[in-house]
């Protein structure tokens, strides 16, 4: 069995900063894409970040410049590091990747991390 494990959520205020983590685990062969997704009351999941080896990072307009994805290939984990956070950041945060493991390949999640961002 393959799974991620996300961590780091909380309340912060906004202008603040949360640092997200997600490590995934199990009968892992090799990960290829790994990101970040959210979705807030009544929206639709989104796409916030998304990185691949050996291919540019990629963001959504809106985070752009303030949000940071990064990776550790060694600990299978991928990090979120999200500064100057707003209101508008406030959502459930879900780490996903796309895995081959001992039985299938293809995209798992994690079981999400509330962020919110109020004063």
């Amino acid at each position: 069995q393959v799974q991620l494990v996300e961590s780091g959520g909380g309340l912060v205020q906004p202008g603040g900063s949360l640092r997200l983590s997600c490590a995934a685990s199990g009968s892992i062969v090799s990960i290829n894409a790994m990101g970040w997704y959210r979705q807030a009351p009544g929206k639709q999941r989104e796409l916030v970040a998304t990185i691949t080896s050996g291919a540019p990072t990629n963001y959504a307009d809106s985070v752009k410049g303030r949000f940071t994805i990064s990776r550790i290939n060694a600990k299978n984990t991928v990090y979120l590091q999200m500064n100057n956070l707003k209101p508008e950041d406030t959502a459930v945060y879900y780490c996903n990747a796309y895995i081959v493991s001992g039985y299938k390949r293809g995209d798992y999640w994690g079981q999400g991390t509330q962020v919110t961002v109020s004063s």
